[in-house]
């Protein structure tokens, strides 16, 4: 896969790394010449031009990308991108960074933005999660689908512990994605059985308060943080 990355900040240069460490082709491109840090992740294709800029994203190639990431430190800038990666060059995947969560609302198919990434609105659900066994979480929202992926740590009275997956009769519109143990990750199988303190992470397709009034009930959760 071929991605390229706006902005060579060290969120850019960190996607950068563990993409590159996945087998994948990484371009970074940015305006700033103090930026152009090529040792830090010399494996990437470095580009210094503005990609706000539709002569430097043909520079780039975007055409023939798979993926783009808006990454920079400005929203401005990432909705710019956005919007030049998919109607000027027709990229099947464009994933923004997100740094104002005021500005989420922005950020959707629009302004040519399949996934979103706010970056604020993930630490402090990282931060709820840490502290709150037995709550719903919200980790993030798919705007081009409305799905929204939950987390869910546990604890030991819920009602699902000591159920086999395929016994738990989740709603329509919710799917298990992962279960995390200590610190191993499972994909989980109809036979895997629920163990108190596991963290689940589910991907729910319909956020009407009914279906997640029932994944609440179902999991002995309190309300879902937002």
């Amino acid at each position: 896969m071929r991605v390229i990355i706006a902005g060579a900040g060290s969120v850019g240069r960190s996607i950068a790394r563990e993409l590159i460490g996945h087998g994948h082709g990484v371009t970074l491109i940015d305006k700033e010449p103090a930026a152009m840090k090529v040792s830090s992740v010399s494996e990437a294709d470095w580009l210094l031009a503005d990609a706000c800029e539709i002569s430097s994203l043909a520079g780039a190639e975007l055409e023939t990308c798979d993926v783009v990431v808006a990454a920079t430190g400005d929203d401005k800038v990432n909705l710019v991108v956005s919007l030049l990666a998919k109607t000027e060059f027709g990229v099947p995947r464009v994933v923004a960074r997100v740094n104002n969560p005021k500005n989420e609302w922005m950020f959707d198919e629009a302004w040519g933005v399949d996934v979103l990434v706010s970056t604020p609105r993930i630490m402090t659900a990282m931060v709820e999660e840490a502290v709150a066994v037995g709550d719903l979480v919200r980790i993030f929202t798919f705007h081009q689908s409305g799905a929204g992926m939950y987390e869910i740590t546990l604890a030991s009275g819920a009602g699902v512990v000591g159920q086999r997956v395929s016994e738990v009769p989740w709603p329509a519109d919710v799917a298990l994605a992962a279960i995390i143990r200590g610190e191993r990750p499972i994909a989980p199988s109809p036979d895997d059985t629920l163990e108190n303190g596991d963290e689940l992470l589910l991907l729910v397709t319909s956020a009407q308060p009914e279906t997640l009034a029932a994944l609440q009930e179902l999991l002995g959760a309190a309300p879902a943080t937002t």
